[in-house]
């Protein structure tokens, strides 16, 4: 992460929202906005594959300053083309893309059918995988160093029917 920036997520999603990017917020952030209690260190996103929305992205790239990982050099989205993520380095923090996520068919056309639209303040709203689709995706990473992640999500889901169950009566 760039030094002289501080992490900004808002900022990040502001900025794809503006540009209306069709993505899916996934990952810790995702994670935490549905509840978890873990830190998110970057932005990871699914994106529509479409062209005029790669369009799109490659706009909110620009107004972003995103260059490589590594923080110089050009900025090499080949790699996202053929399907595999990508980290890039924007003024607001890290963004990461990821085409096709563990444990989804298809990526963002899967992902997009439960994603709720989540209030940041300010009048911006992005779209957050379910806890349905986190916890699919963290059971296809099958990270053994993660463990809690996963029992994490299945007591904010049990929360949730808990919670749906309360205001049916």
């Amino acid at each position: 992460m760039s030094e002289d920036h501080a992490f900004d997520p808002r900022a990040i999603l502001a900025e794809l929202e503006r540009a209306r990017v069709g993505y899916v917020v996934i990952g810790s952030l995702a994670r935490v906005l549905q509840g978890s209690d873990e830190i998110a260190r970057g932005v990871d996103v699914c994106p529509q594959l479409r062209g005029d929305n790669l369009r799109r992205l490659d706009k909110a790239l620009h107004e972003l300053e995103a260059r490589p990982e590594n923080g110089t050099g050009e900025l090499d989205l080949e790699p996202f083309a053929k399907g595999e993520p990508v980290m890039v380095l924007t003024t607001a923090g890290p963004l990461r893309f990821v085409p096709v996520p563990a444990g989804t068919r298809g990526g963002w056309d899967d992902l997009r059918r439960a994603a709720s639209r989540e209030a940041l303040g300010g009048g911006l709203r992005v779209p957050v995988a379910s806890l349905n689709d986190l916890l699919r995706m963290e059971a296809a990473l099958a990270r053994p160093d993660h463990p809690h992640i996963a029992a994490q999500l299945r007591q904010l889901q049990e929360l949730e029917r808990t919670a749906g169950r309360g205001l049916e009566r």
